[in-house]
């Protein structure tokens, strides 16, 4: 029979070489921790005298899950066909584009109009996958629109 669980026994620490160490943990009926008095370390059990401690019984994992490679990830391929007839054209949220459209993106490169998701937006298979981009953005009314004058607090009104 082995110690008991905050026994002293004979254990070699790998930390400090030091011998006496405390019991900690206890699988079944062998020690299975052991805490060094030197260094305070915790680790298994190794009897003096070169002799390996026997070892003690694995739990088995109830769920094995496999090894799985990484796939190898192709690029979409569009479900609408491209319009060879038409150049590729540059991609401005403000101009309106067509379904089978080539664009070009400055970020993403050459793509493909998908659909319209919904109003002001269109669908474009790029080779890195599809996006979701603005369409016929009207203009900002802010630059277009003259300042209003700037009252001088100096000024007298009449």
């Amino acid at each position: 029979m082995s110690a008991g669980v905050g026994a002293d026994v004979e254990s070699i620490c790998s930390k400090c070489g030091d011998v006496w160490h405390v019991v900690v943990a206890k699988v079944e009926d062998k020690i299975a921790k052991v805490q060094c008095k030197q260094c305070n370390t915790v680790h298994r059990h190794r009897p003096p005298g070169g002799g390996a401690a026997e070892p003690l019984p694995r739990a088995r994992p109830t769920t094995r899950s496999p090894r799985r490679m990484p796939r190898r990830v192709e690029p979409p391929k569009p479900a609408v066909p491209p319009d060879l007839t038409k150049p590729a054209r540059d991609y401005r949220p403000a101009e309106a584009f067509e379904v089978g459209e080539r664009i070009v993106h400055v970020k993403f490169g050459e793509g493909v109009v998908q659909g319209s998701p919904g109003p002001g937006r269109i669908e474009v298979v790029f080779t890195d996958g599809p996006r979701v981009l603005a369409q016929a953005k009207p203009q900002s009314k802010l630059t277009d629109a003259p300042l209003p004058p700037v009252k001088d607090a100096d000024a007298e009104e009449v």
